[in-house]
C-alpha cells in the first residue's frame, strides 16, 4: 500500500536539540522557530492519527486545475474560486482523497503540510522537486518538516525579517497579503514573547550542524 494512501510513516517528533540546531542555520534561536511553529500548527506536525497535519484548500485546487477537471471538482464541492466561501471540515484527509482521484499532483499542491504548514505548490523553495516528494518525506520525522520550513524561509528572503523580529514583514511573506486580517503578526509576536522567557535548550554540538 502506498504511503500516500494512508499518509502514515514513523511520525517521529522533534528532539529538543533540533530547534536551536536548525534555527542556527538562519541566525535565530529556538524562540523564533517556536513562534512560527506555534502559530502554524500549535506546536505539532502530526495529527492524532500520526499523519502530517494538513489543510486542503479548495480555492487553491480550483486554481491548480484545468477547466475540465475544475468543473468536476466544483460539482463535487472540492473547488471554488475564492477563499472563505465555505468552512473547513475537522479532518481534511477525506476531502484530499477525493481530490486526488481527480488530479493527484494538483490535490497535493493544494494543501498546507506539516509543522510549518508549507503549501504543496511551494515544494520547490522548500527543497523538493514535487509536492508528492515533499509529503512523502514528511511522513517520518518532524525534523524534515523543520528543515523544509527553514529552506522556504531562506528562499523567500524572510530570514532577515525573522532575525529582526519584523513580524508584519515575516507574516506578509509567509502567510500572504491577508495576514493582518487574521492577526498572524500579533500571534507571532505573542508566541515569541512567551518563548523568550523560557530558558533555551543547550546547543553544544550546533556549530556547523545542518
Amino acid at each position: 500500500m502506498s504511503a500516500l494512501t494512508t499518509f502514515k510513516g514513523k511520525a517521529k517528533r522533534l528532539d529538543d536539540i533540533d530547534l536551536p540546531r536548525i534555527g542556527r542555520l538562519i541566525g535565530v534561536t529556538e524562540d523564533e522557530i517556536h513562534a512560527v511553529i506555534d502559530v502554524e500548527t500549535a506546536g505539532g506536525g502530526f495529527d492524532a492519527q500520526g499523519r502530517p497535519k494538513m489543510l486542503f484548500e479548495p480555492h487553491i485546487f480550483y486554481r491548480e486545475l484545468g477547466e475540465a477537471k475544475r468543473r468536476i471538482a466544483e460539482n463535487a464541492g472540492l473547488a471554488y474560486p475564492r477563499w472563505g466561501q465555505k468552512s473547513y471540515p475537522a479532518d481534511s484527509y477525506p476531502r484530499l482523497a477525493q481530490a486526488m482521484k481527480i488530479d493527484r499532483p494538483a490535490a497535493l499542491r493544494s494543501c498546507s503540510w506539516g509543522l510549518g504548514q508549507i503549501m504543496g505548490f511551494n515544494c520547490k523553495p522548500a527543497g523538493y522537486a514535487t509536492a508528492e516528494e515533499m509529503v512523502a518525506d514528511f511522513l517520518d520525522d518532524e525534523d524534515r518538516h523543520l528543515k523544509a520550513m527553514v529552506r522556504f524561509i531562506i528562499s523567500e528572503g524572510l530570514d532577515d525579517d525573522l532575525r529582526r523580529h519584523d513580524w508584519s514583514g515575516f507574516a506578509r511573506g509567509y502567510n500572504g497579503a491577508g495576514y493582518a486580517k487574521h492577526g498572524y503578526h500579533t500571534k507571532l509576536a505573542e508566541a515569541y514573547a512567551k518563548w523568550a522567557k523560557i530558558p533555551d535548550t543547550p546547543c553544544v554540538p550546533c556549530d556547523g550542524a545542518a
